[in-house]
């Protein structure tokens, strides 16, 4: 038995040193003489653990912790006003960050295992954006289309874990290739994405640096076969075509004059053909394939985020307070993948947010219980009393 509610167990796998150096080096406390950024921090992912709807319901739920309260470190929990206050004004850069931080450090305690592609050792990463809707007139900051606002979260998601290496937040007017323009990828990598980031341009500056990408092709793409190469017979009801080509359009030429390799593939599930495009020869067809395969990871974890945290709805309509919502968001999401990957126990996500959305001032020991969720309880004692007369 335990003394401590799960929340407070999940709280204390945060190292707070981290917490502690990163408001000094930011000055987030600065001059604070009521609710620091720890009590913020904590009551923000309250409201992504317990899905809660509103600030006013962060709090009570928080107030209601009451004696849980100290093992969670904090003196007392926030009113909604303050934190109104504190979610428009302090800082939310001191939240991605510390995203940033607490990704490094779990990396460096636990390896997060891929779920496939084992053979190829390079990193893999995969890159898309999601929108998320917002009123205009609430939220006039987010622009997007005339009467509609949103704001648009470009990923670069780690194959190795399915968790952001890199993040950001723009309105939803922002293209996607104008936000992947931003992104340093590591040389050796590869990176997948879908046509939407088919600029040649830039495809080019990947390939001058030493990242291989794959791609689907553009429909409307002109280009002239070099070479075809042989398929085996083993993949040929997959495999339609495997060729060097080279852009023959004279604009898309000059922004990538080298050769590309081209990969047709039948898709049985959808009945549909697909084409691929990567700058990577030394591949087989069937490799580039799962690769592009694997892209649906990061829909998968977009449908995560927008399903099982608060991140549809907001608790605050500035930027600041959307922006902190977000990252304490990815925060949660790194610690729910945590928990799942050190668990005996094999979790689905969804299953482990909701067990423990259930259980979240329940106290027992966390860790015995996400190993083995579903132990039957020990059997009472039978007491043998015997009176003599």
């Amino acid at each position: 038995m335990t003394n401590l509610t799960l929340f407070s167990q999940i709280i204390q796998i945060i190292p707070k040193d981290i917490f502690n150096r990163l408001v000094r080096e930011r000055g987030t406390d600065k001059h604070c003489k009521g609710i620091n950024s720890w009590n913020q921090f904590i009551s923000m992912l309250f409201c992504h653990f317990g899905k809660v709807n509103s600030l006013r319901d962060i709090s009570n739920g928080m107030r209601a912790a009451r004696g849980n309260l100290n093992h969670l470190g904090l003196e007392r929990a926030a009113s909604k006003s303050s934190l109104a206050y504190l979610n428009e004004k302090r800082d939310w850069r001191l939240f991605q960050q510390l995203y940033f931080e607490l990704l490094n450090y779990y990396q460096s305690v636990h390896h997060f295992q891929r779920k496939g592609l084992f053979k190829l050792k390079r990193k893999i990463f995969i890159i898309d954006s999601t929108t998320i809707p917002l009123c205009l007139e609430v939220f006039n900051w987010a622009k997007f289309r005339k009467r509609k606002g949103a704001v648009k979260v470009h990923t670069v998601l780690d194959y190795d874990g399915c968790l952001p290496a890199y993040l950001l937040v723009t309105d939803g007017k922002t293209h996607d290739v104008t936000a992947a323009k931003q992104i340093t990828l590591p040389a050796d990598s590869v990176v997948v994405m879908d046509k939407a980031y088919v600029d040649y341009s830039w495809l080019h500056v990947l390939d001058s640096t030493g990242v291989f990408f794959v791609t689907r092709a553009k429909d409307n793409m002109q280009y002239e076969i070099l070479e075809q190469y042989q398929i085996s017979a083993k993949h040929a009801d997959t495999i339609l075509q495997d060729a060097d080509i080279v852009l023959s359009n004279k604009v898309s030429y000059n922004k990538y004059p080298k050769k590309l390799r081209l990969v047709r593939v039948w898709d049985h599930d959808n009945e549909r053909e697909l084409l691929f495009l990567t700058n990577n020869r030394s591949w087989t067809a069937k490799t580039i394939s799962q690769l592009y395969k694997a892209r649906w990871e990061v829909e998968i974890f977009f449908k995560q985020i927008k399903q099982h945290l608060k991140i549809k709805s907001f608790v605050g309509t500035s930027e600041n307070a959307v922006m902190i919502q977000i990252w304490t968001a990815m925060i949660t999401i790194l610690l729910l993948s945590y928990l799942k990957e050190k668990a005996k126990f094999g979790w689905h996500l969804s299953n482990l947010i909701t067990f423990l959305r259930l259980n979240l001032f329940v106290k027992i020991n966390l860790w015995d219980w996400i190993n083995k969720p579903f132990d039957k309880p020990p059997e009472p004692v039978q007491l043998n009393y015997k009176f003599d007369f």
